[in-house]
C-alpha cells in the first residue's frame, strides 16, 4: 500500500485559509441546521437517503478524472470500483453529523467523498488473491479481475492518496484546524492501528483455533468501525460540534461500527450470493472467526440489538436533530445486503 503522508496535505489545507469563510458557532447556543424534523411527521429515512444520493454521486464522480493519456487506465480503474454502487453509507453518516450541528451539505462533501475512497481502496485490496481473494463485488467483477492485481492495487494506493488530497483541497467554509483535525483522523484510521492493522489480525485469525470475542471485538473496531467512528467524528468537527458532542458521536458510531460488522458476518451465513452482491459463504470457506461462530447466530443478532441500542443513546442530547443518525444506526442492523 503506497503511503502518503497525511501533514502534508494538512499543510496543503493551511494554504487555503484566506479563501475559507468561517463563522464560528457558540458551542453552548442553540444551533441551526438544515434538517428539518417534524415532530408530528416521522423521519423518512428513505427519502433522506434520496436526497443525498444525487449529490454525493456526482460528487464521487467529478472527483476522479484523467487529465492526461497517461493516467487513463488508473483514473479508468479507481472510477470503476469508485462509482460501483454500494450502500455510501460513510458519505452520508458524514453529512448527517455536519448538518446535526448546523453544518451544511457543501462543507462536509469532500470529506464524504474521501471516506469513500479509502473504502473503496479497502474493498479493492480485500478482494485480492493475496487477500480474500473474491472475484464479485457489488454484483459486477471485482478490480483485479478486470484490471489485473498489479493495476488493482495501485489503484487502491491512488486512492488513498488521493482522499487525503480531496479534502485538503477542496474543503470550504471550514477553519484550517477543522480540516486539519479531519485529515489526522482520516490519515490514523487506516493506518496500523485502523483499517490496515485490523486486516493484518484478521488474516493472522483466519483458521486459527482459539481465537476468542475479544480477538474479534479489536479486529472489527479497527477494521470496520474506525472508518465508520471517522465520518461521524469528522461530520461533527466540520458542522462545529464542541470536544464533548465529538465524543458522543464517537461513541455513537463506534457502537454501530461493530454492530454493522456483526450484521456482515450474519448476512453473510442467512442471504445468498445475489442478495448480498457479493459470494455468500466465504467467511466458514476460509474459516474466518466471525460473531455467528463464536455467539450463534441468534446471540449475534442479540448482540447486534444492543449495540445499536447502546449507540443510540448516546444521541440522545441531539433531540430531532439527530433523526437521520438514528434512522441509519436501525437500518444498519436491519438491513438485507
Amino acid at each position: 500500500m503506497a503511503r502518503f503522508n497525511y501533514l502534508n496535505a494538512a499543510l496543503l489545507a493551511l494554504t487555503f485559509q484566506s479563501t475559507l469563510a468561517f463563522t464560528p458557532t457558540k458551542l453552548n447556543s442553540p444551533r441551526p441546521t438544515s434538517l428539518q424534523v417534524s415532530a408530528t411527521q416521522p423521519f423518512s429515512l428513505d427519502e433522506y437517503l434520496l436526497s443525498k444520493k444525487g449529490p454525493i454521486e456526482s460528487a464521487l464522480e467529478a472527483s476522479v478524472k484523467s487529465r492526461i493519456p497517461q493516467t487513463d487506465k488508473i483514473c479508468e480503474s479507481m472510477s470503476y470500483s469508485l462509482m460501483a454502487g454500494g450502500k455510501r453509507i460513510r458519505p452520508v453518516l458524514c453529512l448527517a453529523a455536519c448538518e446535526m450541528f448546523g453544518g451544511t451539505e457543501e462543507m462536509a462533501m469532500p470529506t464524504a467523498v474521501a471516506l469513500e475512497m479509502i473504502h473503496t481502496m479497502s474493498l479493492i485490496h480485500d478482494d485480492l488473491p493475496s487477500m480474500d481473494n473474491d472475484d464479485l463485488r457489488r454484483g459486477k467483477p471485482t478490480n483485479h479481475v478486470i484490471y489485473g492485481e498489479d493495476v488493482a492495487i495501485l489503484a487502491g494506493d491512488a486512492m488513498l492518496s488521493t482522499s487525503f488530497e480531496h479534502v485538503a483541497r477542496y474543503t470550504k467554509g471550514v477553519s484550517a484546524d477543522k480540516i486539519l483535525d479531519v485529515i489526522a483522523r482520516m490519515g490514523k484510521s487506516v493506518g496500523a492501528e485502523g483499517l490496515a492493522g485490523g486486516q493484518v489480525m484478521d488474516l493472522e485469525c483466519e483458521g486459527k483455533p482459539g481465537t476468542t470475542l475479544e480477538d474479534l471485538k479489536w479486529i472489527h473496531i479497527h477494521k470496520t468501525a474506525t472508518l465508520l467512528q471517522v465520518a461521524v467524528a469528522s461530520g461533527a468537527v466540520l458542522g462545529g460540534a464542541s470536544p464533548s458532542e465529538v465524543e458522543a458521536c464517537e461513541k455513537f458510531a463506534m457502537n454501530i461500527g461493530l454492530a454493522f460488522q456483526v450484521a456482515d458476518d450474519i448476512l453473510d451465513v442467512t442471504a445468498s450470493s445475489e442478495d448480498l452482491g457479493k459470494t455468500a459463504g466465504k467467511d466458514e470457506a476460509t474459516d474466518k472467526t466471525t460473531y455467528p461462530k463464536l455467539l450463534g447466530l441468534e446471540e449475534s443478532k442479540a448482540y447486534a440489538r444492543q449495540l445499536i441500542d447502546e449507540a443510540k443513546e448516546c444521541l440522545a442530547p441531539f433531540g430531532d436533530r439527530a433523526a437521520p443518525l438514528l434512522a441509519i444506526a436501525d437500518y444498519i442492523v436491519d438491513r438485507k445486503n
